[in-house]
């Protein structure tokens, strides 16, 4: 299996609903973004996919969040801005931007600080 990664950030303020503690409050986070793209082949010039193209998703999908209050955006009004629900946020988006294509498979690690981070991949 080959696996390549891209890594991006964006700084966003949330609140976690029904949780009990400082992260009910309004709060922000320089969150740190990996995007990890894995296929068993490799197409036919030998890459996973290209850099760029997985670099250009992901810099779309945070544009959304980035400078934002989480809570008041349309996806996090009903689904909680914790670092999961953020990182399967992304995973989705980038998968309807089809980087999963061709079965290759898609995993997103979400880092709220140096030492937490939440995964999403199917």
């Amino acid at each position: 299996m080959y696996k390549i990664c891209a890594i991006s950030d964006f700084s966003a303020a949330h609140m976690l609903r029904g949780y009990k503690g400082k992260c009910e409050n309004m709060h922000g986070h320089n969150w740190k973004v990996e995007v990890f793209v894995s296929a068993k082949e490799l197409d036919e010039i030998g890459m996973v996919i290209d850099f760029k193209e997985i670099k250009k998703a992901l810099n779309a999908v945070l544009e959304e969040l980035d400078h934002k209050n989480l809570n008041e955006t349309a996806y996090f009004k009903k689904v909680n801005p914790t670092s999961e629900n953020i990182a399967k946020y992304i995973y989705d988006r980038l998968f309807a931007q089809q980087l999963a294509a061709d079965g290759r498979r898609l995993k997103v690690k979400v880092w709220e600080s140096d030492t937490a981070c939440a995964i999403y991949e199917e």
